[in-house]
């Protein structure tokens, strides 16, 4: 684990990105057992999620750029339905990559 102390904006994004994939795994859940279209998918990208906010408190440096990416994948999803989901998935791009790459997470994320 890294030494350097946690900002409060890793910790918030850690936590919001391990809810995303726990919740949203639960919510996936059906479709996968009962073998829908792209349910592997979808529950693949949802562990993907609670991975990087388990490794983003851990300060590891990979886990913030494979989020940022996540949340990017979820931008180009959004192009395929509602301009809607464009806007609000850009802004949480946004928000989280400029969270994720100040200069106190930067430093953190350096490690000691």
């Amino acid at each position: 684990m890294n030494a350097n102390k946690r900002p409060v904006t890793v910790l918030i994004v850690a936590c919001m990105f391990i809810a995303v994939g726990v919740l949203g795994f639960g919510y996936h859940l059906r479709e996968l057992l009962t073998l829908q279209k792209d349910s592997v998918w979808v529950e693949l990208t949802e562990l993907l999620a609670l991975v990087c906010g388990v490794f983003l408190l851990r300060g590891q440096n990979w886990a913030r750029w494979v989020a940022v990416a996540w949340v990017a994948l979820h931008v180009m999803v959004s192009v395929l339905n509602t301009s809607h989901g464009i806007v609000v998935h850009s802004f949480l791009f946004m928000l989280t990559a400029w969270l994720l790459f100040r200069t106190e997470a930067a430093r953190y994320f350096r490690g000691p």
